[in-house]
């Protein structure tokens, strides 16, 4: 009885961690903030194991018994938990967030029971030193186990609900397991065969529709109808349309709309460029649609650009995509162009490679991952990869809805040595949107632009660096990788948008 019930304590610590890493991916991909959503999900969680340790002494009878009653109930409450998340989610008014921690203090104290029980059950058999040396070898084993596997293999390529299923099979199955081992010390079964039975048919059925389920709940959360949706190990991209109107939403947040989409590359890219005629090699980072690199290939003096984009799913579908591809002007396949994969900061820090302009187009610092790249050590790091009379353009989230984190922006470009120049455009699917532009030189205005565009012109431009009171300048602290106060500052703005 021994090595069955050890194996289960790996399979069982296992299935513990993959609950509270799916709990706290799923709070921070849908509500932002991961530090903030990891952190509660994690506290919430093993304050819950601890009230079922504590639980567990009551648990009288037949221990193999009660054992395999709490697996089930674990493989159904876990293995169902991010379906049920997600679907709440795209209801809009659904209880998210009591559902969320209602189900981490529910799977945290059912987690909590299953050691004891273990414990209990073995320790006639093995001395009391070498029980809890067994088993917590095995439970801490099963823990760095899926640890590793769900990062880099269960979450890109099962995603978030199919991985719960198979962990909630995995509970069950160790259940079945348990009861076909000790059916001769359980006692009546046929009760206990059909629950059996019943949850894993369940959860093999729920396995079987989970795309199709996504795809339904999506399908209620966006108002236009999906062209295209998928899971990347970075994000959820998907791309709506209605009649004449593209869409791109990344993690469920808009990115841009087709409609008016030139309003805001056009001011992302030429106020910039526009005033460098001999520039020659340029670098984007972020603007993985190719919106803006379709901008920077109006200029015929441009003869090389880079692409640093982390998702390589992202690159791939706006290079291929006839849809896309008609959006971008197929940017993405232009000979100018090299494409790279990476994380920027970690791209630049392993080059040496200078540019005349630089266009930095990450999306808004709602959590710390992107937060870093919104950092003085970030800004003083592309500072070395900028030539002296070159350029840098920051788009930096919404001066009138997100105004202190606008600023901070602008705060910490200065702190990192750049000069700025901070300016403002409307773009009707976002309102009035905020750009910077740095340089190590003073930015004067370009007296023409002779490139197409439907947006931006000479005349037009002074107003953009123009700020109305409402948007105006407050003071800020710059934001640094040690303290992120930015990311702080953008939930709490934004929330307050969204709330109203």
């Amino acid at each position: 009885m021994q090595r069955p019930l050890l194996v289960s304590v790996f399979i069982v610590a296992s299935c513990g961690l993959a609950y509270e890493l799916i709990a706290g991916a799923l709070a921070s991909y849908l509500l932002g903030d991961s530090v903030m959503q990891f952190s509660t999900v994690i506290g919430v969680y093993l304050f819950a194991m601890g009230i079922g340790s504590w639980l567990s002494k009551y648990v009288k009878g037949n221990l193999l018994l009660r054992f395999i009653q709490i697996e089930l109930l674990v493989g159904l409450l876990g293995g169902l938990s991010a379906g049920l998340l997600f679907l709440l989610f795209t209801l809009h008014n659904g209880p998210f967030r009591f559902t969320l921690y209602g189900l981490v203090l529910l799977i945290g104290i059912l987690v909590g029971l299953e050691i004891p029980l273990i414990m209990r059950i073995l320790k006639r058999e093995v001395k009391f030193d070498d029980l809890v040396a067994k088993v917590l070898s095995f439970d801490y084993i099963g823990a760095l186990a899926v640890s590793v596997l769900f990062p880099l293999l269960l979450a890109p390529h099962l995603g978030l609900v199919r991985s719960a299923l198979l962990f909630g099979l995995m509970n069950a199955a160790v259940a079945a397991w348990a009861l076909w081992l000790f059916r001769d010390r359980i006692g009546p079964l046929a009760a206990l065969r059909t629950q059996c039975i019943a949850v894993i048919a369940l959860l093999i059925a729920a396995f079987g529709f989970a795309g199709q389920f996504v795809s339904l709940a999506e399908a209620n959360l966006y108002a236009e109808d999906i062209v295209h949706a998928e899971s990347s190990p970075y994000q959820r991209i998907v791309v709506t349309k209605v009649r004449d109107e593209t869409r791109l939403y990344l993690n469920h947040n808009l990115q841009f709309s087709s409609r008016d989409e030139y309003r805001y590359h056009e001011a992302l890219v030429h106020p910039g460029l526009a005033t460098l005629p001999g520039a020659r090699n340029i670098l984007v980072l972020g603007g993985g649609d190719g919106m803006a690199v379709r901008e920077i290939l109006k200029y015929p003096q441009v003869e090389h650009i880079t692409l640093v984009d982390l998702d390589p799913r992202m690159t791939d579908l706006f290079s291929r995509s006839p849809l896309l591809k008609t959006l971008n002007a197929d940017a993405l396949n232009s000979p100018k162009l090299k494409i790279v994969n990476a994380d920027a900061l970690q791209w630049l820090e392993a080059s040496d490679a200078m540019f005349d302009f630089v266009v930095v187009d990450f999306p808004d610092p709602s959590n710390h991952a992107l937060g870093k790249l919104y950092s003085t050590a970030f800004y003083r790091l592309l500072k070395q990869h900028v030539a002296e009379t070159g350029r840098v353009v920051v788009q930096a989230t919404s001066p009138m809805y997100a105004r202190e984190a606008y600023w901070t922006i602008v705060t910490t470009l200065e702190a990192a040595g750049w000069q700025t120049a901070p300016y403002h455009a409307l773009v009707p699917s976002f309102g009035e949107w905020g750009y910077i532009l740095a340089g190590k030189r003073p930015y004067t205005a370009p007296a023409t632009i002779r490139v197409a565009t439907r947006f931006i012109t000479p005349d037009a431009l002074p107003a953009l660096f123009h700020f109305p009171a409402d948007m105006a300048r407050v003071a800020t602290e710059a934001n640094r990788l040690d303290n992120q106060n930015l990311v702080r500052v953008f939930e709490r703005e934004w929330g307050r948008v969204q709330s109203h």
